[in-house]
């Protein structure tokens, strides 16, 4: 039998072949530099993207794993390189999104002595990861790198670093594939209670007035099929959270819309009315849940979830269904009776007739004055069909995406939730291209998160990345501005921009662009957009001071909400 001896830098890449990477995120520096000589002769098995900065790697990262199902994968250099990953490491960590982090570090004689851009990897990201590991031999690098794409992607999913010195780089392993479904300590998915089934299914049968709660979890556990078979046998309308958005399409009966501080007013309200809550894979964050003491009081609560960390952890429940959630909720289902909840269905229906004519009619249908967000989100939706990714970046055009685009297939919203990550869009979006080629792909952002991350542009330019940004420019970080006028007596401290020509800089970067702030132009600048092939950059001037509106206040009832100005 043949003895393949390889460096371990090429072991490594030999290993991310074993586990189905084919696209890696990465900036090279000095202590990765083993590694992207070995990538030199690994071009036609491994595409790698060359991002403009590595916050933007681990970015583009998330937005392949979102997209693609898959675990996304960023390679970095030692020091400051892997110390710019940290904002999307914990991103990641927010939002459950699998990645794996590979970071060059020096040699391991060196750790400690404070070496040329040696920083203590392991210490900074262990709290912000699922598993962080430093490879001090090459020996290790199989082992590490299958240990990590099974941690990363099993169970709840995160992200995983993996500090490789650069000895165990260049030294040099006897290579054998390996493979690892199985840690010792590791429980991804914990043993389902049938006692907890039918204690649910019970719960549900008794029901006069359920309401389904729907998160990520859904999504990333595959289960979207199973999920709709236990909506419509129970007639169960659900609603979902920013992140558990495009699992129910949008045009479903059942589907009453989002839930939280800037969801449907509908959803917020049957909250606290329904007398049994049923989540589905989310986390009970505060953003959907306002005031603990005053949430859902009256209600029996069921939580499905696959991480027992979160079973009471904001919210006490009565019914704990832990497990897969592809598994799970199938087992309910068949102890269900096939019900029918048709006046408290129709309860949800009055109240979103209410807020159509109060709010959304007015943000997306205006008569006069400048353009919104709302109807230039809704505008671009119907020009797509409804068929598009939705990527955003954080603030109000964040709000106005989720709030006004449309979904017909699931994995089509890439946001940051927990984090709230401003910058995050744009590498986003040129990961989910990657990750869904034949989709396409359309960023809102505003022109302050543009500004965060534009040097991305230069990635776009360099491979030819298909993406339509669509840019919401009010010469304001607009979300900040808002709570300033409803919360802060007006006092608009430091918030409002002056920005430099986008059209420029886009045309600079080789990106066919157009500037619009007129409404009888826009529907023409949208079919252009999407009609040129290749990226595409609209800049659209919206109103200065517009609002997200409904709005829940931060730390109120879910049902204090605001309506309109």
């Amino acid at each position: 039998m043949n003895k393949k001896i390889i460096k371990g830098s090429e072991a490594l890449l030999e290993s991310l072949l074993k586990e189905g990477v084919s696209t890696i995120f990465g900036y090279p520096g000095g202590q990765a530099v083993p590694i992207y000589d070995a990538l030199y002769d690994y071009k036609d098995r491994l595409k790698h993207i060359l991002v403009r900065h590595e916050q933007g790697a681990v970015h583009a990262a998330e937005g392949y794993a979102r997209v693609s199902g898959k675990v996304g994968v960023c390679v970095v250099t030692s020091g400051p390189g892997v110390a710019n990953t940290i904002t999307g490491i914990a991103d990641a960590m927010m939002d459950s999104t699998p990645i794996v982090v590979i970071a060059g570090q020096v040699s391991a004689n060196l750790l400690g002595t404070d070496a040329f851009q040696e920083i203590d990897v392991i210490g900074v990201t262990q709290p912000i990861t699922k598993w962080a590991y430093q490879v001090r031999n090459a020996d290790e690098i199989p082992q590490a790198v299958a240990r990590a794409f099974y941690i990363a992607s099993t169970g709840r999913p995160g992200p995983v670093v993996l500090d490789i010195t650069r000895n165990a780089q260049t030294g040099q392993i006897i290579y054998h594939p390996i493979a690892i479904n199985y840690i010792r300590s590791y429980i991804p998915v914990p043993e389902v209670n049938n006692e907890k089934i039918t204690e649910a299914a019970e719960l549900i049968n008794n029901a006069q007035k359920p309401f389904a709660i729907i998160g990520q979890g859904v999504i990333l556990g595959n289960a979207e099929t199973e999920l709709l078979e236990f909506l419509r046998k129970a007639d169960i309308p659900a609603a979902s959270t920013m992140l558990g958005l495009s699992v129910l399409s949008s045009d479903e009966p059942l589907n009453m819309g989002m839930l939280g501080m800037h969801g449907n007013v509908a959803p917020n309200l049957k909250t606290n009315e329904c007398d049994v809550l049923i989540a589905i894979g989310m986390r009970f964050d505060d953003r959907v849940t306002g005031d603990l003491n005053n949430y859902a009081r009256q209600a029996k609560i069921i939580h499905f979830d696959i991480d027992p960390a979160e079973i009471n952890k904001n919210v006490t429940v009565d019914v704990a269904v832990l497990g897969d959630v592809k598994i799970t909720l199938p087992s309910v289902t068949q102890l269900l009776n096939k019900s029918k909840h048709k006046k408290w269905i129709e309860e949800f229906r009055d109240i979103k007739i209410k807020e159509t004519e109060l709010v959304i009619n007015k943000e997306i249908f205006p008569v006069e004055g400048a353009l919104t967000m709302g109807e230039v989100v809704h505008r671009v939706s119907e020009a797509t069909g409804h068929n598009a990714i939705l990527v955003t970046d954080v603030g109000q055009n964040q709000m106005m995406g989720v709030r006004y685009f449309k979904y017909s297939r699931t994995r089509s919203v890439v946001t940051s939730g927990g984090a709230g990550t401003m910058g995050y869009g744009l590498p986003a979006s040129i990961g989910a291209k990657f990750g869904a080629p034949g989709r396409e792909v359309c960023l809102f952002v505003g022109d302050g998160g543009l500004q965060m991350t534009i040097q991305e542009l230069g990635t776009i330019m360099q491979y030819g990345v298909n993406v339509k940004i669509i840019l919401l420019n009010n010469g304001y970080l607009g979300m900040v501005r808002q709570w300033q006028e409803l919360f802060w007596q007006e006092r608009y401290s430091e918030t409002e921009m002056k920005n430099p020509d986008f059209v420029k800089i886009a045309s600079a970067y080789h990106i066919s662009t157009r500037c619009v702030a007129q409404r009888e132009n826009l529907d023409d600048a949208i079919r252009e957009m999407l009609d040129t092939q290749g990226a595409f950059l609209l800049e659209v001037r919206v109103e200065n001071k517009g609002m997200v509106y409904p709005m829940t206040p931060a730390g109120a009832k879910v049902t204090d909400i605001i309506w309109k100005r």
